[in-house]
């Protein structure tokens, strides 16, 4: 079995795909064989990596995760990502939460000019707390607070600033390519509307704030190519206030986001009747696009692709670079926008057309999410950091932070993915565009049954931007992603009809 990229025999014409039409032209075609629809194994004369389809993976493990089902699109953790997880501290997590409690409430309206207690103390304390950490990126790290005035709206009834905590890492190859991490550091308790009341709010969201900041320290000290961005927004509990001004202030400037993840309730493993899931944490990724155009639908709706939105891709992505021994857990990527008629921060960024998606802890415990603290028939109530269990909070900070590296390190995501279809037949030729890092080293196409959720055949595409595969496009989905000189893959881009 052939390994992601490797070349397996595969007959083509033309130059070898690593030398000449580096710039473009179609370097090489693939010949696929007398298939067997559907089999595990495939009579293929090609550069494709054979392997059964890898579905979600399921939760309820309790211990950690063994080898999983191998993928061919998968990316093993290098040493350098092994090094950046093992700085990642339980302790350091367990103290940003208590301390976001010990401030009493954080409700979006409550008091913004208190030194020790409401949104304004909280606010202060985490922009005191990235600017530290940003002290450690010999100047690459920037922090700001983007705030706005919130008018009158739904939860909102009177004028209120908004405020979102922004650390920036600038990209040392790729700076105008841009990955966003974040968690909301407002709170509510039983009442959406109680701003005086104590919501200590620790699993939502202190849990996903302490990800954002332990994050931050850790990347501080690094490198990446691609820009990273650790935010602390507010407002998500009285409308997604925050993430919407920050998604329209980064579609205003035409940014190239080219992901997007909030952590928000990512602290406990243990549902409600007590049963704990301690090695799995869910990623919520949408298939139609939400900022999808009546012309893309249409599309859509003629060449299929509602599994493969490019938050789809990007989710698909977080489990081939993050499900491993490195992080200790499993991703089990759910195929919705959001938990069922629930939202979340990466909704703003889906509706600007950024690839988003949400993580959070494999099954909530309603009993300590928007509730009051309180006691009823010997059962506590409320949003404690009694119920947050630190160590699962960490390993969910791994597999963000195996993401996030692993995006930003390796080439964006191609452009331009395209099915030709000038002339009718039943070969398929593929053509994309040229991305702009220095060390591109070339592509791949990956491709899929219609009916498989993971992507289970690549084939070496080498340094082209065209390419001829011997499969009929009826009948498979097509993607390409790009390899660096480093072995590193960006994540897939979902092909299209070009005329």
């Amino acid at each position: 079995m052939t390994q992601p990229g490797e070349d397996a025999g595969s007959r083509h014409s033309g130059h070898d795909g690593n030398r000449g039409h580096g710039r473009g032209g179609t370097a090489r075609r693939t010949v696929l064989g007398a298939a067997t629809v559907g089999a595990t194994t495939l009579g293929l004369s090609s550069a494709a990596t054979m392997s059964p389809a890898a579905g979600p993976a399921q939760s309820g493990p309790a211990r950690p995760p063994g080898p999983a089902r191998h993928r061919p699109t998968e990316q093993p953790p290098s040493r350098e990502l092994r090094a950046l997880l093992r700085e990642i501290d339980p302790h350091r997590i367990e103290a940003t939460v208590r301390k976001l409690v010990s401030f009493g409430t954080r409700h979006t309206l409550s008091v913004q000019d208190d030194p020790v207690r409401g949104v304004g103390a909280a606010r202060d304390w985490l922009l005191a707390e990235l600017r530290r950490r940003a002290q450690a990126s010999a100047g690459r790290m920037t922090v700001e607070l983007q705030s706005y005035v919130q008018q009158p709206a739904p939860r909102v009834p009177v004028a209120t600033r908004i405020t979102n905590v922004v650390a920036t890492l600038r990209g040392s190859v790729t700076p105008d390519r841009i990955y966003v991490v974040s968690g909301h550091y407002d709170s509510r308790n039983s009442d959406p509307m109680n701003a005086t009341g104590d919501a200590p709010g620790a699993d939502d969201d202190a849990s996903g704030v302490a990800v954002v900041l332990e994050l931050a320290r850790v990347f501080a000290t690094r490198r990446p190519a691609a820009t990273l961005v650790f935010a602390a927004v507010a407002g998500e509990e009285q409308g997604l206030y925050g993430a919407g001004h920050m998604a329209r202030t980064y579609r205003g400037r035409q940014t190239d986001v080219q992901g997007m993840f909030t952590n928000d309730i990512v602290g406990s493993p243990t549902a409600e009747d007590g049963s704990r899931d301690p090695y799995t944490i869910r990623l919520f990724a949408e298939g139609v696009p939400t900022a999808e155009t009546p012309e893309q639908a249409e599309v859509r709706r003629s060449v299929g692709g509602e599994n493969d939105s490019s938050s789809r891709q990007l989710a698909r992505f977080v489990r081939d670079t993050a499900e491993n021994d490195a992080t200790g857990m499993q991703v089990r990527v759910i195929f919705r926008r959001d938990r069922y008629l629930r939202s979340g921060d990466h909704i703003p960024f889906l509706q600007q057309g950024f690839p988003a998606a949400r993580f959070t802890e494999p099954a909530e415990n309603y009993a300590h999410q928007h509730q009051d603290v309180r006691m009823v028939d010997g059962k506590q109530y409320g949003d404690l950091p009694e119920f947050c269990d630190f160590g699962f909070i960490a390993r969910v900070a791994r597999v963000n932070a195996a993401a996030l590296w692993s995006l930003a390190q390796a080439p964006g995501t191609p452009r331009g993915a395209k099915i030709r279809t000038a002339a009718l037949g039943n070969s398929t030729e593929l053509a994309w565009e040229r991305g702009p890092e220095p060390d591109l080293a070339g592509y791949e196409v990956v491709w899929r049954e219609t009916t498989e959720p993971e992507w289970t055949h690549v084939i070496r595409a080498g340094n082209v931007t065209r390419y001829a595969v011997d499969l009929s496009k009826d009948n498979v989905f097509f993607g390409i992603r790009a390899f660096n000189h480093s072995g590193l893959r960006s994540p897939v881009a979902f092909c299209t009809p070009q005329p």
